[in-house]
This record gives structure tokens, C-alpha cells and sequence, in this order.
């Protein structure tokens, strides 16, 4: 009896020690970096898709049933996900999930904000009084977001915290050699005028030492429609670009309506992991966002 007991506990503990976290990723470039940061500690879910504008989700029950299960969600936050993470989350009814929880993370919480507003006016577009949440384009980004988030990850299961932080010392050396190497690759793009279609690059722009002369959106989240883009023809003429950028989920139509008036590269960035095929991890999508920045140039 006692060496049945003795096996029962020895399971209990070997399965409690290895127990996967379910987290919730709001974007995939969240739920690869908790892939990085965790292996198979965790059982992922992604609740957008590359292609997907994270701003406009349904809260469709499927995601509300993966958040009721959740131990962490991981999130941009700033208000990208305002219009339909705030009602996932209430009818969850998870209370271990809501923010101000230990199991609610936002990673935008731990990184310097940009284009900050200085004033909230909701007839200006989509503003996030936070700043840009488009956080995940710069890669320096990646370092306090994946440091803050082995320190919820070990706050969630400490059992595991060894493993945790093992995982974050390698991801933090190889990823400071990989931004190391992109910028090197990427020294011609710096001080290179380009044009946006949505203001979804200050970040990469910041990073590389780019300069956006225009943009095509009228108001952020706002289509563009032939006058305006008329108007920003007209401006490029005074202040030329090299190329104009969009994601890979947008709408290809506007960039390459200016592209050939302007005879400018029309760049379609991948923008989050799975944005492209090349982007299939976090260091995949930087190779191939500085390839696509370098191949507008010719």
C-alpha cells in the first residue's frame, strides 16, 4: 500500500511540475516569443491571424471559450485590442485573466510608447491615448517584453522557473546578436523617405533611421479614397520617397495606386509572424522584413 501511494505521489508531483500553462496570445508575435520563453511548459493559443487586422476581431465565442481556459493571456495592449478583447475577457467569467491579474500581461506596460497624443480627439481616427501600440516592429522591443514576461511566467508556475530562465538567457543573447546583424544589413535604409499606408511602422521607422513623408490613410483606420490619395501624389512631388510600406493584411490596392504614380516600390512587409512565408518565427520575420526593405531599394 505504502509503495502505491509512494508511485501515486511521485505522478501527482511529476505531472504538477510539468504542467502546461494554457496561454492566450492576442497576436502571433506574442505567442511565438512565449514559445521561445516557455517550450512546452505551455499549451498555446493564438487569437488573431497574420492576415487579420488586430484592431478589428470578432469576439466570436470560440475565443471566449479559450480565454474562460486560460491561465495567462498575453496581449499588445495601448488599446490595439479595445475593440474586442475587453468583452472576451468579462464573458470568460476567468477571473485569474482580467486585467490588473497576474495572469493579464500587456507588453506594450514595459517599452517606450511612441506618437503618444497630446490631446484625445476620437474624430481624428483610430488615436490610442497610450501611443502607437505597433510595438512589435522594432526588434530592441522584444528584449523588456520577453524579460517581463519570464517574470510572469515564473510568477504563474515556479516550478518551472529554472527552465524559464534558462530559455530567457540563450533568447536574449542570440536575439542581441540578431538585431546586431539586421542593423549592419540594413545601414542603406538609414535616413531612406518612405510613405505608410497606416501609421503601423514609427517603430521599424525609429529603429532603422527611416523618414515618413506621408501616409496614405487620411485618419488612421480610415480608407483612403482616390482625392486624398491625389494629395499625397501632389506632395511627393515636393518630397520624394523611395518606396511605400503596408502590411501584410491590408488592403494592396492604395500602395500600388501610389507606387505607380510615383514610380516608387510598393513593399508589402509581413508585419507579425506568419506574415509571409519567410516569417515564420521572430528571427524570420526580421529576416525577411529587412530583405523586402532592402529590395525596394533597386
Amino acid at each position: 500500500m505504502k509503495k502505491l501511494l509512494c508511485v501515486f505521489h511521485l505522478i501527482l508531483f511529476s505531472t504538477t511540475a510539468h504542467a502546461a500553462l494554457n496561454v492566450f496570445a492576442c497576436e502571433p508575435e506574442w505567442a511565438a516569443l512565449t514559445q521561445q520563453l516557455a517550450g512546452d511548459k505551455v499549451s498555446l493559443y493564438t487569437a488573431t491571424a497574420a492576415l487579420q487586422d488586430p484592431h478589428r476581431i470578432e469576439a466570436r465565442p470560440s475565443l471566449i471559450a479559450k480565454a474562460r481556459r486560460a491561465n495567462l493571456v498575453v496581449c499588445t495592449g495601448a488599446e490595439l485590442e479595445t475593440a474586442w478583447l475587453p468583452l472576451v475577457l468579462r464573458e470568460s467569467g476567468n477571473n485569474a485573466v482580467q486585467p490588473g491579474s497576474a495572469g493579464y500581461f500587456e507588453a506594450a506596460s514595459v517599452v517606450h510608447m511612441l506618437e503618444v497624443p497630446t490631446r484625445l480627439d476620437r474624430g481624428e481616427g483610430d488615436v490610442h491615448a497610450m501611443g502607437n501600440p505597433h510595438i512589435q516592429t522594432d526588434p530592441r522591443n522584444f528584449l523588456p517584453v520577453a524579460d517581463a514576461l519570464a517574470k510572469r511566467l515564473i510568477q504563474l508556475d515556479p516550478a518551472n522557473a529554472p527552465d524559464y530562465r534558462q530559455r530567457l538567457a540563450s533568447f536574449t543573447q542570440q536575439w542581441h546578436a540578431a538585431i546586431a546583424k539586421w542593423e549592419q544589413q540594413a545601414a542603406p535604409l538609414k535616413g531612406m523617405a518612405v510613405v505608410v499606408q497606416h501609421k503601423g511602422f514609427p517603430y521599424l521607422s525609429d529603429w532603422l533611421g527611416m523618414k515618413e513623408v506621408a501616409t496614405l490613410e487620411p485618419k488612421p483606420g480610415m480608407e483612403p479614397g482616390a482625392a486624398h490619395l491625389s494629395q499625397v501624389l501632389t506632395a511627393l512631388q515636393q518630397h520624394p520617397a523611395r518606396m511605400v510600406l503596408r502590411a501584410a493584411y491590408q488592403d494592396a490596392r492604395p500602395s500600388e495606386w501610389i507606387a505607380q504614380r510615383a514610380h516608387i516600390a510598393a513593399v508589402e512587409l509581413p508585419y507579425t509572424v506568419g506574415g509571409s512565408d519567410a516569417a515564420q518565427d521572430l528571427y524570420g520575420l526580421f529576416d525577411d522584413t529587412i530583405a523586402r526593405l532592402l529590395a525596394g531599394l533597386k
